[in-house]
């Protein structure tokens, strides 16, 4: 019996799903067998749209219908936790799976201390992420860094620190990291300065970390983290729908190590972004706020404005109407709002059209209450 805690390589048994999957489809496989055993009845992910740079949300109710979200789409920048609330009225009282990285779990963490989401009836299966690549700037890096035309890729992974592309001749490339961001390209910058690496307030914490010997690249490692998860598990291998076993222990230090890599290059970016604001924050805030036409695109985008929302676009004494530029005010009651539980998901910035940093912002203010998702793996100035 699978328990709470337990760390294992899982792969599914389903060769059609394995074919369509990555890391031996264990992700792909429990979510259909969670459809199929009614332990849910919907399952909400992200599905490949036009093309690899098109990340497209999918609500699934038909496990044949499951291989439509396998795989790993890096160049999307979907927020599931924000989506979920076009679900909830249809879904009220009914069980979904949704497939969770780091920001998407915080953000249901926080809907759900808000009255609006019921965890008990959520099923979080979480992905392991070292974060998006935003679609736009991804064209533009593989054709000035890769001398590839972005239409030519069909597939892109992360791995070993860097960012690999495969063409449709088979021919694969790749370029560290390091190189892209330093360039101005890379991971979106609230993904650089994420420590959110493994979900574990999740029900489960998937990825392909530390899986080694005859089992790299054919299973995925999976870290238990509630009884929700390891009876899933048990019930999943017990209908011989996933295999398991435990994981390595080598397997086990590569992973650790790999997370805390990343936690220390998450740091280096904390401390390189957050210098640049400090002692000057709100110098810097007013400054470039200045850009702010009130669109409400940072309102309406974060998963954690609610509920809200309604109020903050209510002009004030102190936020008039037709203004520009916008009154300060207007931004400070949106910090205020937020500060306790921003979770540095990057969705205000990114959809903000005058290319405010406001994710910088709002993430500089957060950190300190970062210590509930991150795990203690080393100290520093910008670490908790």
């Amino acid at each position: 019996m699978v328990q709470k805690g337990d760390l294992l390589y899982a792969w599914t048994t389903d060769l059609g799903l394995a074919k369509k999957a990555e890391c031996g489809g264990a992700v792909s496989g429990l979510l259909k067998f969670a459809l199929e055993s009614r332990a849910v009845e919907a399952v909400l992910a992200v599905k490949k749209g036009v093309d690899l740079y098109d990340a497209v949300p999918a609500l699934i109710t038909d496990p044949a219908e499951i291989d439509q979200t396998a795989g790993s789409l890096h160049c999307g920048t979907l927020l599931l936790s924000k989506l979920i609330n076009n679900y909830v009225p249809a879904l009220k009282g009914k069980k979904v799976g949704i497939v969770v990285k780091g920001c998407d779990m915080m953000g249901l963490l926080e809907l759900a201390k808000r009255g609006q989401v019921n965890l008990d009836n959520v099923l979080m299966i979480g992905v392991n992420c070292g974060g998006s690549v935003s679609p736009v700037p991804a064209r533009k890096m593989i054709a000035e860094k890769y001398g590839v035309s972005p239409d030519d890729v069909v597939k892109e992974e992360i791995d070993k620190g860097q960012f690999i592309i495969q063409t449709a001749d088979g021919n694969h490339k790749g370029v560290f990291m390091d190189e892209l961001e330093d360039s101005g390209y890379g991971r979106r910058t609230n993904c650089r300065r994420c420590k959110v690496k493994i979900p574990r307030q999740a029900d489960l914490a998937c990825g392909n970390w530390g899986v080694i010997g005859d089992k790299a690249g054919k299973a995925t490692f999976i870290e238990v983290c509630s009884d929700k998860g390891a009876d899933l598990v048990t019930k999943a291998a017990a209908a011989k729908k996933i295999m398991v076993e435990p994981a390595n222990p080598k397997g086990v230090e590569i992973r650790a190590k790999v997370e805390s890599s990343m936690h220390k290059l998450a740091d280096k970016w904390r401390m390189r972004d957050f210098s640049m604001l400090s002692p000057h924050l709100w110098r810097d805030l007013e400054k470039e706020t200045s850009r702010c036409t009130k669109c409400y695109a940072c309102i309406d985008k974060c998963p954690v404005c609610f509920p809200a929302a309604d109020r903050l676009k209510k002009p004030s004494i102190m936020v008039r109407r037709g203004t520009l530029p916008v009154d300060q005010m207007f931004h400070l009651r949106r910090l205020a709002h937020i500060s306790d539980s921003c979770i540095n998901c990057g969705q205000c910035e990114e959809c903000c059209p005058m290319e405010i940093p406001l994710a910088l912002f709002s993430h500089a203010i957060r950190t300190e209450e970062d210590s509930f998702f991150e795990p203690k793996l080393g100290k520093s100035e910008y670490s908790n």
